[in-house]
């Protein structure tokens, strides 16, 4: 089991390299790099952006009625985000130190970089602020939970799982009572993988 771990890793890092250089394509195409940590576009492409941009009237004008009618619904979930967002801050600042669990970096999954593009009007701004939000600390806060279930609970369901966690690799199989008795210090405290990352990532607070 240890050797098909050590493979899947093995092959996921090579998709992460793969994933890189995809990205880098896509840079070169849409004309854009990065400096600070902030994507900035080429001389030139912040106009061409422009005479792209929906002017706000138009895009209101052109929105389905019910569209209009529902989006209160949708704004009104910055309350529950917001109420999460503190709790796990509280949360894993309380906890974590205690379990030895690495804390997640919350800037890792809340990302605002969309809403600066100049192709898009004032209310599409604000929509991909929002959702930036909203996606991102959902995201924040299922590390956060997969984090806590490896040091309680680190266990594979035997059911097959549609988008299992980060952390789902390293649990024990379902009905392996032998080694969960043997190996539960070990798994619910290996975080090797995070704390080399954390360590290899640059310093971004004075960006």
């Amino acid at each position: 089991m240890r050797q098909i771990q050590e493979d899947l890793s093995a092959r996921i890092h090579s998709l992460e390299k793969e994933l890189s250089a995809a990205l880098e394509e896509k840079e070169q195409a849409f004309r854009y790099s990065w400096e600070r940590g902030k994507a900035t576009f080429q001389d030139g492409v912040v106009a061409e952006q422009r005479k792209l941009k929906k002017w706000l009237p138009t895009y209101i004008r052109d929105s389905r009625f019910l569209a209009v009618l529902t989006a209160p619904v949708i704004y009104i979930g910055i309350i529950p985000f917001c109420v999460l967002d503190l709790f796990l801050a509280f949360y894993q600042g309380i906890c974590f130190p205690v379990y030895g669990i690495p804390k997640v970096r919350r800037a890792d999954y809340i990302v605002f970089d969309r809403g600066g593009l100049k192709y898009l009007n004032l209310l599409e701004r604000l929509n991909c602020v929002y959702c930036s939000y909203g996606n991102g600390v959902l995201a924040y806060g299922t590390e956060v939970a997969a984090r806590t279930e490896q040091h309680w609970c680190p266990i594979k369901h035997a059911r097959r799982m549609r988008s299992p966690h980060s952390r789902y690799p390293h649990f024990f199989d379902f009905g392996d009572a032998p080694q969960y008795c043997r190996q539960l210090e070990t798994v619910r405290n290996d975080f090797v993988d995070l704390r080399s990352l954390t360590s290899s990532q640059p310093d971004t607070s004075a960006q």
